[in-house]
């Protein structure tokens, strides 16, 4: 039976090239089903099965040119290992993000909210990246060339090494990277992308997993270092198959409030570095401003006034240790079932920390209402906070403010134990450097100090001891 290779280097038989076929795709997780129905059965999302139809056709009767992607196996010991070279875009907490800049041949995926500032991010780091001599194509489906130019003037980026195409076929971006020959190449956004190997609708399951896969085969074969931009949908996650970030070497998420200037962006995924770092950038008319020292922006807002129920954590984001206020608000409820509302920390560690509180301590939190705020937006995921937690829900329940100088570190148990944190060392010195004065932490993590502070610290073994030093 004659065969022809596909894109992706499958064989199939000749004969299925004219074939086709029609199947439902739910459009939130891919799950393909061959009727529709109301509800996906993997996902659970409601009315999300669309019919997508699909046509086994050779790259050949489509673009004229034969792709191939072949290659031979090699023995691992006559491997050569390259010199990674990273690639700076003149953007330190970009650069921190990506793990010391960008890896050529990798693919970058970045996640966002509409509105958020992910082609501002991106325009910026590419007018650094063209700076250095690196030549850009910049391709936006969703702006003319004339909205992105009027954006570049806004943020003083005008480099001629920078070019801009509104493009939304695959195979017509394909011609112009091969003409062009780009050493970054941006796709802005892969849901307005399409080829026609397939005949479903733009931004559909099929047309983001195939474009995403033909866009990481060129990258790989070209050493051409892609980035693309994704939506997200209402649960915040990106849109489209969970596939597609399995295909992309870094995912990143670029999280902030509309109405808030701070905008974090932080590795969910990296094959080339740390998972752990953020970076912080402060939206202004001028573009994206980096935040050099985010413990002094988050705490530059702090009351004047000594109020209860607000105390200093210490969190270590990536490399870094950064200093957040935690607010808690403990009023008396007039409902059934008390509120637990949290924003920037997870509910149900709030929840657990509570039922220690009532067991343990003797807190009687059953008739009260509990609000729980991370100031500045950032969200905190670090047991190391869980101490300022329960000091600031206790300090707002009895009314006694915490000294401001202070520093709370500290893993709680579900027994009242405070257990020991890590980089206890880079806390305590961060704190330090920002004038705070007292330190309370673990006692297992004070026996453990090698270096010595000014900082005053005193060590803690159990929920009832911290109280005692920060409430008397």
């Amino acid at each position: 039976m004659d065969t022809l290779r596909n894109l992706r280097g499958y064989v199939l038989p000749f004969h299925s090239l004219s074939k086709s076929h029609t199947y439902f795709a739910c459009q939130n997780c891919g799950y393909k089903s061959p009727k529709w129905m109301g509800r996906c059965p993997d996902c659970g999302e409601w009315n999300s099965l669309v019919e997508e139809r699909i046509e086994s056709v050779s790259p050949v009767m489509n673009t004229g040119t034969k792709i191939s992607y072949r290659s031979e196996p090699i023995p691992i010991t006559e491997i050569k290992i390259k010199e990674s070279i990273r690639l700076s875009c003149a953007i330190e907490e970009f650069d921190r993000v990506l793990g010391g800049g960008i890896i050529p041949g990798s693919v970058i995926l970045i996640g966002g909210d509409p509105g958020i500032g992910k082609s501002t991010l991106l325009l910026q780091a590419t007018g650094g990246l063209s700076s250095w001599g690196l030549k850009i194509l910049y391709v936006s489906g969703e702006e003319s060339a004339e909205q992105t130019k009027l954006r570049g003037d806004r943020l003083g980026i005008s480099h001629r090494n920078l070019y801009i195409l509104t493009e939304t076929c695959l195979e017509e971006i394909f011609r112009q990277v091969e003409r062009l020959k780009p050493d970054i190449l941006v796709i802005d956004s892969i849901q307005t992308m399409f080829t026609s190997a397939l005949q479903s609708a733009q931004g559909s399951v099929s047309q983001v997993r195939e474009v995403a896969a033909q866009l990481m085969h060129l990258s790989k074969r070209t050493n051409l270092s892609t980035f693309i931009v994704g939506h997200v949908t209402k649960t915040g996650a990106i849109a489209g198959p969970r596939v597609l970030e399995h295909i992309v070497d870094t995912v990143l998420y670029f999280e902030g409030e509309r109405n808030h200037p701070y905008r974090i962006l932080r590795a969910v995924k990296n094959r080339f570095g740390s998972t752990n770092e953020i970076g912080v950038f402060e939206m202004k008319s001028t573009g994206l401003v980096e935040v050099s020292n985010p413990s002094e922006l988050f705490l530059s807002e702090r009351p004047s006034d000594r109020v209860s129920g607000s105390v200093v954590v210490s969190s270590i984001e990536g490399t870094r240790p950064i200093l957040i206020e935690l607010q808690a608000l403990v009023a008396p409820s007039n409902l059934g079932v008390p509120r637990r509302m949290t924003k920037g920390v997870d509910a149900n560690r709030v929840s657990l920390l509570m039922a220690v509180l009532e067991k343990r301590v003797g807190l009687f939190l059953q008739s009260q209402d509990i609000f729980v705020n991370i100031a500045g937006g950032v969200k905190v995921d670090e047991p190391a906070v869980d101490l300022g937690l329960t000091a600031a829900v206790a300090s707002s329940f009895k009314n006694i403010p915490i000294d401001r100088k202070t520093v709370v570190i500290g893993e709680v148990g579900l027994a009242g134990e405070v257990r020991a944190v890590t980089h206890i060392e880079s806390r305590l010195r961060e704190a330090e450097k920002l004038g705070f004065t007292r330190c309370v932490i673990p006692k297992n993590s004070l026996d453990r100090l090698i270096d010595s502070f000014n900082i005053e610290t005193e060590g803690v073994s159990s929920v009832e001891e911290a109280f005692e030093v920060l409430l008397g």
